[in-house]
Order: structure tokens, then C-alpha cells, then sequence
């Protein structure tokens, strides 16, 4: 025999739990939460950026290189890889369009020089060994090299360089003449040889340089 229940009405009586989703108390309690958190977690998320600046800025620069250089054997061309601290970016040019003009191939922006320095090395810092090669110099804030379709690296002379680029943020980003790191663990170096074009990575670990692959 089944039995059933009846409203009064004499329709069959249906059973529901709690209604359906959240009260508005519960879903102000969750926002507080995840308001909470985020409030928690943004200043770890601001260091932790400002902590790999100098690496990402790193990175980018030596894809760039090898950019240049896979243009450079592609083209059969010479590519012009520059450093432009003026307009803080790197440019890269071909240097045979028609008639012997420059076409630019792109324009990449940087961190600010205030976040990232690259013209020179900080203090306290010593040269990545092997190869000692001799630090990159920027007259007129441009550093420039030309990767040619053998491979090889050259300056405006066509005579093979290579070169020591340093990347690290400074303890007092508005004053040029201040070479110290904010925390010699975030200076980062690039090595490249002009006979080949390799490009090698390095972070500063203790009190010297460590090759990093």
C-alpha cells in the first residue's frame, strides 16, 4: 500500500531543504575573505616582481641576440642589434636594405633605467671568469653590435668584439653615479664571443658570478 501526504489542498506534499544558493551574509563574508587575502598577497607579489626584473630583462635581451643572428644567417644580411638606453629599447636593423639604408626590424621597450641598469657594472661585483671579456661600453647611451651572416659579431669596423652586458637594479634609482646593487642576488651578466656569436647567462651567487643554463 502506498501512502502519500497531502497539502491541505489536497495536492501531494513535496519536501525542500534550505533554498537554493547563498544568503547575501554568506557572500559578503566570502568578498571579505578574498579581499582579505588579496590585501595580504599583493605586497609579496610587488617584491617578488621587482625581485626578477633584472632576470626577465636579461632573458629578453639574449633572445633578442639570437634573434639577430638566425636574421643574420637566414638574410644572408648584416643585422645591426643596438642597445638604446635614450629610448630604453633594443632595436634591431637590418643593415642592407636597398641602396644601403637602414630598415628597422623592431623596437622592443625595456624596464626603466631607474629599475633595471645595464651601462655599467655595479659596485662590489666582480667579472664573470672565464672569459673575461671586456664590459660593454655605452658612448651616447647606445650600445651597438652587428651580427653577421658567418656568424660572427662585430663592431662599426668590422673588427670581431665580444662583450660583458651586466643587468641590476639599483639601491638609489635616481642617482647615476650610485653603482651599488640593491641586492647583489639580483645582478644578472651576459657574455658574448664575437667569433661565434654564442651568448652565455650568468647570476651573481655569493661573491661571484655562476654560470646559469
Amino acid at each position: 500500500m502506498i501512502i502519500s501526504s497531502l497539502h491541505h489542498d489536497g495536492g501531494p506534499k513535496t519536501r525542500r531543504g534550505r533554498m537554493d544558493g547563498f544568503s547575501l551574509i554568506e557572500l559578503i563574508i566570502v568578498l571579505t575573505i578574498i579581499i582579505i587575502l588579496t590585501a595580504m598577497s599583493l605586497p609579496y607579489i610587488y617584491d617578488h616582481s621587482k625581485l626578477y626584473k633584472s632576470e626577465h630583462q636579461a632573458l629578453k635581451v639574449m633572445d633578442l641576440m639570437r634573434e639577430a643572428s638566425q636574421l643574420a644567417l637566414n638574410r644572408r644580411r648584416t643585422i645591426r642589434f643596438e642597445i638604446d638606453l635614450t629610448q630604453n629599447a633594443v632595436v634591431l636593423t637590418d643593415e642592407n636594405g636597398a641602396g644601403g639604408a637602414d630598415i628597422l626590424i623592431k623596437r622592443i621597450p625595456l624596464e626603466p633605467v631607474n629599475e633595471v641598469r645595464m651601462d655599467v657594472i655595479p659596485a662590489g661585483v666582480t667579472l664573470p671568469a672565464p672569459p673575461n671579456y671586456a664590459d660593454a661600453a655605452f658612448p651616447g647611451d647606445v650600445w651597438a653590435a652587428r651580427f653577421r651572416s658567418n656568424g660572427s659579431v662585430v663592431d662599426a669596423g668590422g673588427i670581431p668584439i665580444s662583450a660583458n652586458l651586466y643587468l641590476w637594479p639599483p639601491l638609489e634609482p635616481g642617482d647615476p653615479l650610485n653603482l651599488t646593487p640593491r641586492n647583489t642576488a639580483e645582478v644578472r651578466a651576459i657574455t658574448m664571443f664575437g667569433g661565434s656569436g654564442s651568448i652565455r647567462y650568468w647570476k651573481f651567487v655569493g661573491d661571484a658570478f655562476q654560470p646559469y643554463q
